[in-house]
């Protein structure tokens, strides 16, 4: 099944640079064909509402290795060569060893969501204030440039799958199996198929739920998904 369509239908959008410190709550800017950029490590840096947030997990959503990204092979390969960077695993140049290929499939397994529910968000910033006076939040706000995270997934490793039109060099892949680092395993199933398994420092997140925050005069007027094929992320 395909990856990107499984987390859009539930309200994700697949993180898509080496960049990775998203998290649950945090305030992010975006003005124009600017990348988002992040402005709050947490929404209680700017506001202040009665009712604290409560991020939960969420069972329902779950990614294993039968959600896929298929990509062409150089395509492929430099995806996992910048995820490879952003997790902290070793970045192995994968093309100088294994030539030229067909295909690349990316997935993840043992995923976590955590999320806060829209409900409880919405109430939180209709009851909120200003942590202080604060007039550039204000108009950013009022420009509808304030986006927040309001789940993350996370997984724990990466799964790569590297197809060749025929077979593969059985030494370049004997070569890649001994190398010697706990974080990653690379390994030949068949004759050209090379399985690729890396996890970084524990969790590290995959996907995010982003809504725009509306303001109006100085009003809160709602919350917005922006989930669609824009790639925020």
């Amino acid at each position: 099944m395909n990856l990107t369509k499984y987390l859009r239908g539930a309200g994700y959008d697949l993180i898509e640079g080496p960049v990775r410190n998203h998290q649950p709550l945090q305030l992010w800017l975006k003005r124009g064909f600017d990348q988002p950029e992040l402005y709050y490590q947490h929404i209680d840096h700017a506001f202040a509402a009665p009712t604290a947030l409560d991020l939960r997990e969420d069972p329902a959503l779950s990614v294993d290795s039968t959600y896929q990204l298929e990509h062409s092979f150089h395509v492929g390969l430099t995806i996992v060569g910048e995820i490879l960077a952003s997790i902290g695993a070793p970045r192995i140049d994968l093309s100088a060893e294994l030539g030229i290929g067909r295909k690349v499939k990316i997935g993840y397994k043992d995923s976590m969501t955590r999320a806060v529910p829209l409900g409880e968000l919405t109430s939180y910033l209709s009851e909120a204030d200003f942590l202080h006076v604060n007039p550039v939040l204000l108009k950013h706000l009022h420009r509808n440039h304030m986006y927040i995270l309001s789940g993350i997934v996370f997984a724990e490793r990466l799964e790569v799958a590297i197809e060749a039109e025929n077979e593969f060099d059985t030494k370049a892949i004997a070569k890649l199996s001994k190398l010697k680092d706990p974080s990653l395993e690379v390994k030949l199933e068949g004759k050209s198929v090379v399985k690729m398994e890396a996890s970084g420092n524990g969790l590290f997140p995959i996907a995010v739920k982003a809504n725009r925050i509306d303001f109006d005069k100085g009003e809160f007027k709602g919350l917005h998904l922006v989930t669609d094929s824009r790639n925020l992320f």
